[in-house]
């Protein structure tokens, strides 16, 4: 059974950071590459990250750029995103997801977490 569960979301003031973390088990973490993906309220999900299987290659949202970074620990099977300079329009759920190809399209993504809320006061 694959389970991706996200963790370290919550409140945080703009200008501020937050590091979300996402666990991942039941599948061989190493051959998959990993997305996160937000959804704010009343909008559709939208792209912020994506790091290759071995983590060499990685690309990021125009509007994230800067930011936020992604990695990820092979040998722990989590991936994390690093969000410094958080802005009140970074406020949405954020999600990691799983696929055997790099790809940006969340329609390709195989499997999904449950989602993190992350929310910027201003």
């Amino acid at each position: 059974q694959v389970q991706l569960v996200e963790s370290g979301g919550g409140l945080v003031q703009a200008g501020g950071s937050l590091r979300v973390s996402c666990a991942v088990s039941g599948l061989t973490f190493s051959r998959n590459t990993m997305g996160w993906f937000r959804q704010a309220p009343g909008k559709e999900r939208e792209f912020v990250a994506v790091i290759s299987r071995s983590g060499t290659s990685t690309d990021a949202a125009d509007s994230v750029k800067g930011r936020f970074t992604i990695s990820r620990d092979n040998a722990k099977n989590t991936v994390y995103l690093q969000m410094n300079s958080l802005k009140p329009e970074d406020t949405a759920v954020y999600y990691c997801a799983a696929n055997r190809g790099y790809t940006l399209w969340a329609e390709d993504y195989d499997y999904w977490g449950q989602g993190t809320q992350v929310t910027v006061s201003s």
